[in-house]
């Protein structure tokens, strides 16, 4: 009887392990599947986020002893003199949860980058460079400062037209922009232009580029300060026109300086007739945040407010991830942080 009992007790035995691996062997794929994707959520960094368009500048006392600025008219306004230090910086990124950010150089030391390149060798993980064209150089001069520049560790650069001399064009075929613009193609190195008195004005100009150097990528800083008005509705036409250009990419950036008398903080106009078809036109992977520091210590929530406005706009996922720094980093390399 115990006999037939074991017995009984090993069929029933076998029989359960045999339904166990057939069980098994239906969901064992699913359960790796699973593990995997577990283990890659564990082990996948978080995205980094980027400001893509900020400004340092020496402080009042810096300025007297080390880094002074371009002449008394490039004097920072008094309420942000001192506020626009690489450590004021990083308290502002720290507290916004920023990775890295990009530093303009500001027009207060106009073409000496000396204070950029040392905040930028003070750290290194945290800050890279855009220098400022200087269109008063010759081709040769001009494409060698851009050279050295380069090889210090700057990795853009801006043209402000409104320092070309007046009537001059920065696309001008025998001038020291095109020669630029032309070798930043060949160098990989994004040039950032800045139509601060509108699009309208330099849209010709901006074309002549792109057509002359399709390699070289251009950045219109700050949406092309296209306002919340009638010109900015006319240039902001011209704005999405550029979308069929795939070299061309947008900083959405300074948010208050679009507003128009229309809007403010949160900026949801802005984000309904700028940044909204701005995405539609040009996508995720053309467009990058930017705060404008220190300027935008003037508005409502500072920093933080430009940082995290700009993160509501866009859904959790690829498109945020690309906006917040992903476009950024594609375009001047990652940042080590």
């Amino acid at each position: 009887q115990k006999r037939k009992t074991c017995r009984k007790f090993l069929a029933e035995r076998l029989i359960t392990m045999a339904m166990v691996m057939k069980f098994l062997r239906y969901v064992r794929p699913t359960l790796l599947a699973l593990s995997v994707a577990s283990s890659n959520a564990l082990s996948m960094p978080a995205a980094s986020v980027i400001d893509a368009h900020l400004h340092v500048w020496a402080t009042a006392e810096e300025a007297s002893a080390k880094f002074p600025y371009a002449g008394p008219d490039q004097t920072p306004p008094p309420e942000l003199q001192n506020r626009a230090s690489p450590a004021a910086l990083l308290e502002q990124m720290d507290d916004a949860g920023v990775d890295g950010a990009l530093i303009v150089q500001p027009i207060n030391h106009k073409f000496d980058h000396s204070y950029v390149a040392s905040a930028m060798k003070q750290h290194p993980d945290m800050f890279k460079g855009m220098l400022l064209h200087d269109p008063s150089l010759s081709p040769e001069s001009a494409v060698e400062r851009l050279e050295e520049l380069v090889l210090t560790g700057f990795v853009g650069v801006r043209f402000n037209p409104y320092l070309w001399p007046e009537g001059s064009l920065m696309s001008e075929d025998s001038g020291c922009g095109l020669a630029v613009y032309k070798r930043c193609g060949e160098l990989k190195v994004p040039v950032g232009v800045m139509c601060f008195k509108g699009l309208g004005l330099h849209i010709d100009d901006i074309l002549a580029l792109i057509s002359k150097s399709p390699e070289t990528v251009l950045i219109l800083d700050h949406l092309a300060f296209c306002a919340l008005n009638d010109e900015g509705d006319v240039a902001f036409e011209q704005l999405l026109s550029l979308a069929k250009h795939p070299n061309v990419y947008v900083k959405v950036s300074a948010l208050f300086r679009n507003t128009g008398d229309v809007d403010v903080f949160p900026y949801d106009k802005v984000k309904s007739k700028r940044f909204d078809p701005l995405m539609e036109a040009y996508g995720a992977n053309r467009l990058m945040m930017g705060s404008d520091f220190p300027f935008v210590l003037e508005t409502e929530q500072a920093y933080k407010g430009a940082v995290t406005t700009v993160r509501s706009w866009v859904s959790e996922g690829s498109d945020r991830d690309a906006v917040m720094g992903g476009t950024a980093e594609i375009l001047f390399g990652k940042w080590k942080s």
